[in-house]
């Protein structure tokens, strides 16, 4: 039975969730049609801008992300803090982007009057909107509705274009969070749709060699901050180069089909996120298999299932086998 999603989100624990939506019957409705030769290639586009469009909107950051032809993979950061320091105004007009809103928000806006039971029923929608600006369901709804009604549009027909739910995995700790990382950047090469990270089409990594390549990090990802400190700026606690040296070396070995040993150049960050390259070479090859719920060391386990009431702790034998 399906785990509610109020008991997979723990924002105590983590801020950052592995999402992945599949096409009904896992059929390739982004990719090419092999019966008809038709390709729909290019709605492979229209998830990427929607994707990185939310993002913008939504107090929730895009780590990683992979738009296959059957599938999405997506690695989300929460941003729960900021949706509670933004304004009353400033969470409406976000809201406004993406929906109407209501008659009372419209007013508001436009700097109608409002009178005592208004402003009771408009603070109640500001609340409501601003939790769902911080909540992954809205965020991966909006995302695939509006590309299921521009497919179904694109061929006049109605239906399902995605599967009920999409999956969602929390990451508990750096080395989960930087081996699915790894893993979605990874998703063309191992379907040998690219052979180079640098060409592989609608995927963050491409993104971030592009801007790499100037001397930047890109607005629309969550910025690479370095290694953990205590006090540190908002973004992932890695240094750009090592990540973008780790995925590359490991892109090879993938590619070649060979097992074993990374080259000595990755070991530092490993080494820091304490997984073995054998163990780091299963992780981004077969990531979705190995953990079918939250990821992290076992000791993460432990506080993410206690703040949600969850006795049976799946992935504990593959944590410690993988992450310990």
């Amino acid at each position: 039975m399906a785990i509610a999603r109020k008991r997979q989100v723990s924002l105590v624990d983590t801020k950052y969730y592995h999402c992945i939506s599949r096409c009904v019957r896992r059929a390739f409705l982004c990719g090419v049609d092999n019966f008809t030769n038709q390709s729909y290639e290019h709605r492979r586009g229209w998830v990427e801008s929607k994707l990185l469009a939310l993002a913008n909107v939504f107090c929730i950051d895009v780590c990683a992300y992979a738009v296959m032809s059957n599938h999405t993979h997506l690695v989300l950061y929460v941003d729960d803090k900021k949706a509670k320091r933004l304004t009353d105004k400033a969470i409406i007009q976000r809201w406004h982007r993406l929906c109407k809103g209501t008659v009372l928000t419209n007013k508001y806006l436009q700097g109608e009057e409002l009178s005592k039971i208004e402003w009771l029923f408009l603070n109640e929608t500001i609340s409501e909107y601003r939790e769902r600006l911080a909540n992954i369901s809205w965020f991966m709804r909006l995302l695939n509705e509006d590309i299921a009604r521009r497919a179904n549009k694109e061929d006049n027909c109605t239906g399902r274009f995605w599967e009920g739910r999409f999956k969602s995995q929390a990451l508990l700790d750096e080395a989960a969070l930087i081996a699915c990382m790894a893993y979605v950047d990874l998703n063309p090469i191992r379907a040998k749709a690219a052979t180079t990270p640098e060409t592989s089409e609608h995927t963050s990594v491409k993104i971030r060699i592009e801007s790499a390549t100037a001397g930047k990090q890109p607005k629309q990802l969550l910025r690479f901050s370095g290694k953990s400190k205590k006090h540190m700026a908002k973004g992932l606690p890695f240094a750009l180069k090592s990540y973008l040296e780790l995925v590359e070396l490991t892109g090879r070995c993938i590619r070649e089909g060979k097992k074993g040993h990374i080259e000595s150049t990755t070991l530092p960050l490993l080494q820091r996120v304490n997984i073995t390259p054998e163990n780091w070479l299963k992780l981004t090859t077969q990531f979705s298999r190995v953990f079918h719920g939250a990821v992290g060391r076992p000791a993460s386990h432990e506080g993410y299932c206690e703040h949600l009431n969850r006795k049976r702790r799946t992935n504990v034998s593959n944590c410690e086998k993988l992450l310990a």
